[in-house]
């Protein structure tokens, strides 16, 4: 299952690409140094990165934890599924928040802000965005160590249900699409909507997470599906609209850095 979930969710991708192509969403935005950023990260997430992870992980639970392979293989699928999506989703939140915050409150910290910057540097918000990483950060974010726990502990259909759900769910979030928009200025159905999005993460949500200015709050909405961390720890903003501007303000690094940090550094702050 955890192969046929991630290609289900690698096809939704592209489903939604090609709709963005065709809707005319991705037509004369990027300039060169995006075509580096985008192109780089994708075939070198996907095709090195991603893959050394899972072998990386694998290999140190099965060295680690011999007696405990398999020893939850019993558990049912949908319990299993919400242990690992929540486990995921909090530790994920922390480690995105610290990403964000930790300069500013722990200055040793500001290296995590530049392996996450990379996701964040793109003036606009489309399904490209999904794959946009810097090289480090897939060994950073917990999801990949969870999940590796969870197929050493006899989880895998649990893990790859879970790993499909959340990737399909950061593309519906990250699309250019903003469907959510007329279902939350709606005079009715607006206000449920937004009691909504207190649990759980809306395009709209997402979308102010990677924006500045009006409607803006990249130091909000940390959650990738479950917004209802958010909610807990104080970061909600549900916006009105999109924001005014999405990126970061001032100029980028070299796109180099960006893929590459901390094997690439720059004099530019």
């Amino acid at each position: 299952m955890l192969h046929q979930m991630f290609v289900f969710a690698l096809i939704f991708w592209a489903f939604m690409l090609a709709a963005e192509l065709v809707a005319g969403r991705h037509r004369g935005i990027y300039t060169p140094h995006e075509w580096k950023v985008m192109l780089s990260s994708l075939i070198l997430t996907m095709g090195v990165t991603r893959p050394l992870a899972g072998v990386l992980v694998a290999t140190l639970f099965a060295a680690a934890m011999p007696h405990w392979r398999g020893a939850w293989a019993g558990m049912p699928l949908i319990p299993a599924f919400l242990l690992i999506a929540l486990t995921s989703e909090f530790a994920f939140y922390w480690v995105h928040r610290l990403s964000h915050e930790g300069a500013g409150k722990y200055p040793r910290l500001g290296w995590l802000w530049k392996l996450h910057r990379t996701h964040h540097s793109g003036k606009h918000l489309t399904v490209m965005t999904n794959f946009r990483h810097n090289l480090a950060w897939t060994f950073i974010q917990p999801q990949a160590w969870i999940y590796g726990l969870a197929i050493h502990l006899g989880l895998g259909a649990a893990a790859g249900l879970t790993a499909g759900v959340l990737l399909a769910w950061n593309v519906l979030t990250h699309g250019n699409f903003r469907w959510d928009d007329a279902i939350r200025r709606h005079p009715r159905v607006g206000r449920l909507f937004r009691l909504a999005e207190h649990v759980l993460v809306s395009p709209g949500l997402h979308h102010t997470h990677h924006g500045y200015g009006r409607d803006g709050a990249s130091y909000r909405n940390y959650a990738v599906m479950f917004s209802a961390f958010d909610t807990l720890f104080g970061t909600l903003h549900i916006p009105d609209g999109r924001p005014a501007r999405y990126g970061l303000p001032g100029p980028n690094a070299p796109w180099t850095e960006e893929i590459f940090y901390p094997l690439v550094r720059s004099s530019r702050r």
